[in-house]
């Protein structure tokens, strides 16, 4: 992670005497300081899995966006909108107060709190982080009290949010990855743990994700996709969507490879998914460098669109217990094979990685075009995968939905997810993040 060493060598003290450090940082830089801290502490903490990270994503941009927003006319909080956050703490109007280290504050409070179970140095770097930031911003503040009075609403802010979270039935979930007590119905085309797994359990990751509460109430009364019916004879629609997968991972070119080990993403080596969506919303923000509360709209859109992507996924993943390539392709065309990429611990429809791309894909197209051409670089510096005999280069995406159908192609490639996985998943991201996108962020659009 060389894009958060860097920072870090920043704020160890190496510069902290210069008159530069001093001064107060534009707004993207403090926002994407934040993102990058949350990334890795979401990388560093162990346990963690993408539903967990996916829900901490949701909480944290939230509370970056509502411990600003009295601050700017033109915005309002999002809070009453949303699914049981019934009040929020209320700013002061006969009182100034400085919105950058309202922020500060409450980013490093929800941290400590969501992630409470990360370790010391990590909760030393999110102290630096804050004090780092106080420092610079204070510099140029005479009044001590607006100091105090801006911090103590951020943080009242986070202390808020992160009480409405202990209720979701995700709070501290990373207790209770693998359930070895629930029993599953064995049926024919139901999930089973494969030999060529990412996890040594034979549970399934987090089989009750689905009924915690959705930041939308919307999202949580979404119509489950159209599945195809189970069907093993040869020329069935079922069939081939495991044809179609073992054909492919027989032949895969170069960058068909590179692509299936660019979006693993696995938590024990990465973010996450969606640590690699917020990169993703990183990148655009380093480069358009929009005013402190687009930076914190952003964060906050994105976050709560892939957790409640991440929270239907789960629903729905364990309404179908659907199976994977490994389990039918074996049983039904090939003994000897196995996919490129090994099974994740958890049933195949529809895919995580797709629902929450497309969801990130809506919500990034919606704040900022689809005419934005980036380059993700968050793997450049990891080493070549030996075994499947690929380098992770770098990608190259015109707009932000080439990137979420690739994500979705590249489960795929790794031979563990049909294109009904896929193309179900990109379908319901796409709703999900629309109707995070209706919600009324400014007060002109208010309903």
């Amino acid at each position: 992670m060389k894009w958060f060493t860097c920072f870090l060598v920043l704020v160890s003290g190496c510069f902290c005497n210069s008159e530069k450090q001093l001064t107060p940082p534009q707004d993207h830089e403090l926002a994407t300081a934040w993102a990058d801290m949350t990334n890795y502490i979401t990388k560093t903490t162990p346990a963690n899995t993408p539903t967990f990270a996916s829900r901490c994503f949701g909480y944290i941009g939230l509370a970056m966006y509502e411990s600003i927003v009295p601050g700017y006319p033109a915005y309002q909080s999002v809070a009453s909108q949303l699914n049981g956050l019934d009040s929020m703490p209320l700013a002061n109007k006969d009182s100034a107060y400085n919105w950058p280290l309202s922020l500060n504050a409450s980013q490093a409070e929800i941290l400590r709190l969501i992630y409470v179970q990360t370790g010391d140095a990590n909760k030393r770097k999110i102290d630096s982080l804050e004090n780092y930031f106080r420092e610079r911003y204070s510099a140029s503040l005479k009044d001590q009290q607006l100091i105090s009075r801006s911090e103590m609403f951020g943080r009242a802010v986070a202390r808020r949010i992160f009480e409405w979270s202990v209720s979701d039935g995700g709070h501290r979930g990373y207790l209770f990855n693998f359930d070895k007590s629930l029993k599953f119905e064995e049926r024919p085309g139901c999930w089973k743990p494969a030999l060529y797994s990412q996890s040594f359990s034979h549970h399934p990751l987090h089989p009750k994700w689905g009924n915690n509460r959705a930041f939308l109430a919307v999202n949580a009364s979404m119509e489950a996709p159209d599945f195809i019916s189970y069907d093993t004879t040869p020329g069935s629609a079922y069939y081939n969507q495991f044809m179609e997968v073992y054909n492919t991972e027989r032949g895969l070119t170069q960058e068909q490879k590179e692509i299936a080990i660019w979006w693993g993403d696995d938590p024990d080596e990465t973010p996450t998914p969606p640590g690699h969506s917020f990169y993703l919303a990183s990148l655009v923000i380093r480069e358009k460098k929009p005013d402190l509360v687009h930076c914190a709209e952003t964060y906050a859109r994105l976050g709560m669109a892939v957790s409640d992507a991440y929270r239907n996924c789960w629903k729905w993943k364990y309404q179908f217990f659907s199976e994977r390539p490994n389990t039918f392709i074996t049983e039904h065309i090939d003994q000897q094979w196995h996919s490129f990429w090994p099974d994740p611990p958890f049933p195949a429809f529809p895919s995580g990685h797709a629902i929450q791309a497309a969801a990130t894909a809506t919500v990034l197209t919606t704040l900022y075009g689809n005419d934005f051409a980036f380059t993700d670089s968050l793997h450049a510096k990891r080493p070549r995968d030996e075994q499947r005999d690929a380098d992770f280069k770098v990608r190259h995406y015109n707009n932000f939905w080439q990137a979420a159908e690739e994500t979705a192609r590249s489960r795929f490639y790794g031979g563990i997810h049909t294109n009904q996985d896929n193309n179900k998943g990109l379908e319901k991201g796409k709703e999900i993040g629309e109707n995070i996108n209706k919600l009324s962020w400014h007060k002109s659009t208010a309903k």
